[in-house]
């Protein structure tokens, strides 16, 4: 309201100056006088103030043409004018128009449409970071994977989208096959962003893959920087690294950093069976073997396993069967019912030759929980009693399509492997075995271990002497009476039977 009065206000005082002004050159009797070449030109103050007017029109006139020149001659010239950027502005909406119509055919799966939009937009937009990516994802759906590579190659070419094309090749790369030449490139995305997530997983893999366990633990720990893995994951993947690391030094016959190795694998994950059991045998090598009783003691209050028992066995190796039973009774204490715990009891007095005290360890396992090692050493126990060959052929038979137990199994590719590494040989997922019980179409036909690694006592005779393989099956029983059941008494063609 102020505001609008204050504007009335003011158009009344021009209004009014301006009449005033007028009705004094009105009344002015004195003028202007201009002589130009001896001639004499008067003009009175209105006409004065009219040819300043005039003068000044005359002016802007001739400002407005000349600007009007310079401006022709800028466009001929090429240079950017008013005229250049309304053309200009008329391109890049034509540009954009087609890019947002190449990413609807990109979202749609036609991925030759893509590309020919991708092509107009770069026409009318010349943005070749964003018309490039559109290019080679497209060129990617349709299957050419030589135009995709041609075109990632120029991404890596500018500064600003160097990371997306060393990204794309490198999935091309890995999509061939060609892993030597990919972990170089997630070498070099990492080097770019070494907080990208899915380039720290790649690259991971990949070193893991090619056994470089020391550049692997690198990434890892770049991980846990970034905040991409939980620190207990993190710990828990450090173990494994440690113990592939102990495992490649034990090979190479570099017995004390394998033992290093081992025992910093164990103190990043306790409870973690290679890394106990490896550690506790170092120690054993070492003549601690107090420190591995106590080692491996700790880890089987978590979970039995059987890797823990065989490691357990190999600290006093030539004892007798009943000296080995006493000895593991702290061991047997514990998880009592725990099926591990069953059958490991039953090994360890099939070993002393008490098959009611082994019977009885057993329980209800074989009717409850049938799997081949328990089921095997049933069959064992009944030959040990003398019964029947029919008897013993039957649980032989019912052994060759039970459950194998747990195993170290893939989390990704559901393939059980005989003994634990840190890469799947199939799948070659990383760290991805773990110790469980196969699906039941999935059960393999390796062993999940090689039963009664227990029963081999000082003189060796309540074992070795006395077993019967029956390989296709991993079976194995006591050949106390006259004659072992053969290959042919199970039924199964494929049996092999060998004595060890």
């Amino acid at each position: 309201m102020l505001w609008s009065l204050t504007k009335i206000i003011g158009f009344v005082v021009v209004v009014g100056a301006l009449a005033i002004g007028a009705g004094f050159l009105l009344e002015s009797a004195d003028g202007m006088r201009i002589v130009v070449g001896g001639s004499e030109y008067t003009f009175s103050a209105f006409q004065s103030v009219m040819l300043f007017v005039v003068l000044l029109v005359a002016l802007w006139v001739t400002l407005k043409v000349l600007s009007l020149t310079v401006a022709f001659l800028k466009v001929v010239n090429g240079d950017e004018t008013a005229l250049s950027r309304y053309f200009d502005r008329n391109r890049e909406r034509k540009g954009y128009k087609m890019l947002a119509e190449g990413l609807l055919a990109l979202a749609s799966g036609e991925g030759k449409l893509a590309m020919a939009k991708a092509a107009k937009a770069e026409k009318h937009l010349g943005r070749p970071e964003l018309t490039n990516l559109l290019t080679a994802q497209a060129a990617e759906m349709s299957g050419d994977r030589a135009k995709a590579e041609e075109t990632y190659k120029k991404l890596v070419q500018d500064d600003l989208t160097r990371f997306v094309g060393v990204r794309g090749i490198l999935k091309q790369k890995l999509a061939a096959g060609e892993t030597d030449t990919a972990l170089k490139l997630a070498e070099r995305a990492f080097a770019i962003k070494p907080k990208h997530e899915e380039t720290q997983d790649t690259l991971l893999k990949l070193q893991a893959q090619s056994e470089d366990w020391a550049g692997a633990r690198k990434t890892l720990n770049a991980k846990l920087k970034s905040g991409t893995m939980p620190r207990d994951v993190h710990r828990r993947r450090d173990a494994v690294l440690a113990m592939a690391e102990g495992q490649e030094a034990m090979a190479a016959g570099d017995m004390d950093q394998a033992h290093t190795k081992f025992i910093e694998a164990n103190k990043m994950s306790p409870d973690f069976v290679p890394a106990a059991a490896a550690a506790a045998r170092s120690q054993i090598q070492k003549g601690q073997k107090r420190v591995a009783t106590r080692l491996l003691k700790k880890v089987w209050t978590k979970e039995p396993h059987p890797d823990l028992a065989a490691a357990f066995a190999e600290i006093e190796p030539e004892e007798t069967p009943a000296a080995r039973l006493k000895r593991f009774q702290p061991l047997l204490n514990m998880h009592a019912d725990h099926p591990e715990v069953m059958m490991t009891r039953a090994e360890l007095n099939l070993a002393a030759e008490d098959f009611p005290a082994a019977r009885r360890a057993l329980g209800k396992l074989v009717e409850e929980d049938p799997t081949v090692r328990s089921l095997t050493i049933m069959a064992a126990i009944e030959r040990g009693e003398g019964a029947e060959d029919s008897l013993v052929r039957g649980w032989l038979t019912r052994a060759l399509s039970a459950s194998r137990g747990p195993q170290w199994i893939c989390d990704v590719c559901n393939t059980a492997a005989v003994v634990w590494s840190p890469i799947c040989e199939v799948c070659g997922g990383f760290d991805t075995l773990t110790w469980r019980t196969a699906p039941a179409p999935e059960q393999s036909k390796l062993a999940s271990s090689d039963v009664l690694p227990l029963l081999v006592g000082a003189d060796g005779v309540a074992s070795e002497s006395n077993i019967v393989v029956v390989e296709d099956a991993d079976v194995v029983a006591p050949a106390n009476t006259p004659e072992a059941p053969q290959a042919d008494d199970v039924d199964t063609p494929e049996a092999t039977v060998a004595k060890s």
